[in-house]
């Protein structure tokens, strides 16, 4: 099986790493063959079974929307966990508006980011006209409507509100799955 996927050219260098590092262990560990051409920023993945094909593609374009190497590795680790891709931009009506949406996701110091990651045990990465997130399917869901919140206008006090009541039902509802 073979797949092309194309990353931004600022990225390739984190995607190949130090002495080829970075790109040697997403081949190892998804037994794919990866093949980078820098000036386009195309790569191709090669391998014998589609898990591995798709699992590779998924860390390389968690990689292309701005997670460290370290963080996009995480979807290797557990089967479970899903990278989605949000695209911002057909919210902004112009560049300074776009700006705006991106700084109220990110928030002063990437708090708001930092809590957001905190509230829905998800990784997030502001990049470009993006907005990646890293976590499982329900935490995906949680994290999206709070990044959609943002984009909206919503103050960031009833994002967090909304989120911290989520995590409370969503404790009641194990609690009361084991007693």
């Amino acid at each position: 099986m073979l797949q092309d996927i194309k990353i931004p050219e600022d990225r390739i260098g984190a995607l190949i790493g130090k002495s080829g590092l970075t790109k040697k262990k997403v081949e190892e560990a998804t037994k794919t063959r990866i093949t980078v051409e820098s000036r386009e920023g195309v790569t191709h993945v090669e391998g014998e079974e589609a898990e591995g094909v798709l699992r590779a593609v998924e860390v390389i374009s968690a990689i292309g929307r701005g997670f460290s190497p370290e963080r996009a590795f995480t979807l290797l680790e557990d089967e479970d966990l899903i990278l989605d891709i949000i695209d911002i931009s057909p919210e902004a009506d112009s560049p300074r508006q776009f700006d705006r949406m991106r700084g109220r996701i990110i928030g002063k110091d990437g708090r708001s980011r930092e809590q957001i990651e905190h509230m829905t045990g998800t990784s997030l990465s502001v990049y470009g006209k993006t907005v990646a997130v890293i976590g499982l399917p329900d935490q995906i869901k949680l994290a999206r409507t709070a990044i959609d919140m943002l984009i909206k206008g919503v103050p960031h006090e009833s994002v967090f509100s909304f989120l911290e009541k989520k995590k409370r039902e969503a404790k009641q509802d194990m609690l009361s799955y084991y007693y």
